[in-house]
């Protein structure tokens, strides 16, 4: 039994070394407003980005399927 008791206290050891402290965070408003526009342009940046190379493919999918 008592190496069963020092194999908890061993995990009790390892499991209260992991605990990590809250960070202190606090919430401000912003310093610069982002208007609707520039909300516009980056997500329209952003659909072109991440979605332009996977249309191209998709529009271009029996091309990469033939062998030369």
């Amino acid at each position: 039994m008592s190496g069963l008791n020092r194999s908890f206290t061993f995990l009790r050891s390892a499991v209260r070394s992991q605990i990590v402290q809250k960070a202190n965070i606090t919430a401000k408003p912003a310093k610069h407003v982002v208007s609707v526009g520039e909300q516009a342009f980056v997500m329209g940046v952003m659909f072109v980005t991440i979605l332009g190379p996977s249309g191209w493919i998709l529009a271009n999918l029996e091309n990469y399927k033939k062998r030369d």
